[in-house]
């Protein structure tokens, strides 16, 4: 009973700093807040786990909690030893929503968990090179057309070899190993549609990128693939009004999204399904309605503080530890908690936006851009979905949600923000450096010139 409050509170305090930390440029300020932010994540961890031990008195709890700090040990040290100048808020942000995943994955699913932990494992160990490629090449703009190619064949891969799951078939599996496309093709398409718009957004131009753009969605809703298809949709028009600064390109995409989805209202009965469910739950609530209503009934039953780590019965919403893995949240850690948790991931889509703003590189602005959009508009479909705000699109919470596809190429995305953010910081140094340089020049230059009158 008590340490949920003491939960909320210390989660509370890493909110806060997490908007606190962009006022002021007093790095010695800054730092500490990041220190202190990584000793909230731990002591969370910490008395999570304990009271998931307490529970169980599994032995299983307490080795995969000494696990899990090794991991979250380890990524911070080797990240922050190989790359100076990384975006340490960034760093905090994916350890904590990875941590907040593991304990309510390990609270719904050991094996789950365990599993999570591994693909979370290899992921930051690939990751780890990333940065390092993107300050190393500079040429990952020259390949447009190849990111389309590579993008739609992936996504029509699932057309020969691709099983149906929850009534999309969007997924590939090989053995006991299932994945699904489009996680890596969303990272694919980022690269195709930014490295085409920087080139050119002339009039032929962008019709001929759109044109590519809508065989991605039009493939993903064939698929019933709908979260896929809508996030694709929104990044490619955010992505095009910024390169482009065309408000007529803006209204005609949207006016068009909104045609298609009536479209796809009328033609296909799972879009009817999703939407009935979505209208009235209640009504339909031994079939189509089910998900969501059990959904709004754990949001309900954990109100403000929540029913405490293993005390509610989370088990009972379907697909709790993926797509409604935020309901769960909230009915065990209450509202409060939850409500921090949004803002986290809207911190953490602020910092993306600032490092596009800082860079110069038109290619690389669109990447960070684009990349940031995709991230926040999921996580708006999968709390929009869980509270009934939208109907349900079927996709998870980035880094929070149990799935190794989403797992992993959020993992890459985020390598990928944090080699611009790396690459930008360079570039600022650099600069700094030749402006000292100049001026100590100047001032030598000024030093000759008196001693020269003087004489």
């Amino acid at each position: 009973g008590i340490s949920k409050y003491i939960i909320i509170i210390v989660f509370a305090v890493y909110t806060w700093h997490c908007f606190t930390v962009f006022i002021g440029k007093n790095m010695e300020r800054k730092e500490e807040i990041y220190r202190r932010q990584k000793k909230i994540m731990f002591t969370i961890h910490f008395i999570c786990s304990l009271v998931l031990f307490l529970n169980s008195l599994s032995i299983k709890i307490v080795l995969f909690y000494v696990a899990q700090v090794v991991f979250l040990v380890l990524v911070d040290k080797a990240y922050s030893y190989v790359y100076q100048n990384l975006s340490k808020l960034v760093m905090n942000n994916m350890l904590m929503l990875l941590t907040i995943g593991f304990l309510m994955i390990e609270r719904l699913n050991m094996d789950f968990a365990m599993r999570q932990m591994i693909f979370a494992s290899v992921i930051c160990v690939a990751g780890l090179f990333i940065p390092w490629m993107i300050e190393r090449f500079s040429y990952f703009d020259r390949f447009g057309w190849w990111y389309a190619g590579i993008g739609l064949a992936m996504l029509a891969l699932v057309f020969v070899i691709g099983v149906e799951r929850y009534g999309a078939k969007n997924w590939i599996q090989i053995g006991g190993f299932a994945m699904q496309p489009s996680e890596f093709v969303k990272i694919i398409f980022v690269f195709f549609v930014a490295a085409l718009l920087a080139r050119s957004v002339q009039f032929v131009d962008v019709v001929k990128v759109s044109v590519a753009a809508a065989a991605h969605v039009l493939i993903l809703v064939v698929q019933k693939d709908l979260g896929a298809a809508l996030i694709f949709f929104i990044t490619y028009v955010i992505v095009l009004y910024v390169a482009s600064q065309n408000s007529l390109y803006l209204i005609s995409a949207l006016a068009a999204g909104t045609l298609a989805a009536v479209v796809a209202w009328r033609l296909f009965s799972h879009v009817q399904v999703r939407v009935l469910a979505w209208q009235d739950p209640w009504s339909t609530i031994d079939n189509e309605g089910y998900q969501v209503a059990r959904s709004l009934f754990a949001i309900g039953t954990g109100g403000w503080f929540g029913m405490g780590l293993g005390e509610g019965m989370p088990n009972s919403i379907p697909v709790a530890s993926s797509d409604f893995i935020f309901s769960a949240i909230c009915e065990e850690l209450g509202v409060i908690f939850a409500i921090c948790l949004i803002l986290v991931c809207m911190s953490f889509f602020l910092m993306i936006v600032n490092i596009a703003l800082r860079i110069i590189n038109p290619f690389y602005k669109l990447i960070a851009l684009g990349l940031g959009t995709e991230y926040a508009f999921q996580v708006f479909l999968t709390i929009g979905g869980a509270t009934k705000f939208i109907p349900m699109t079927g996709v998870t919470l980035p880094l929070v949600s149990y799935g190794g596809s989403s797992l992993l190429s959020t993992i890459l995305m985020l390598a990928i923000i944090q080699g611009l953010y790396i690459l930008r910081e360079d570039e600022d140094e650099e600069f700094e450096k030749r402006r000292k340089e100049a001026l100590q020049r100047i001032r030598a230059r000024e030093e000759i010139g008196d001693r020269t009158r003087r004489f």
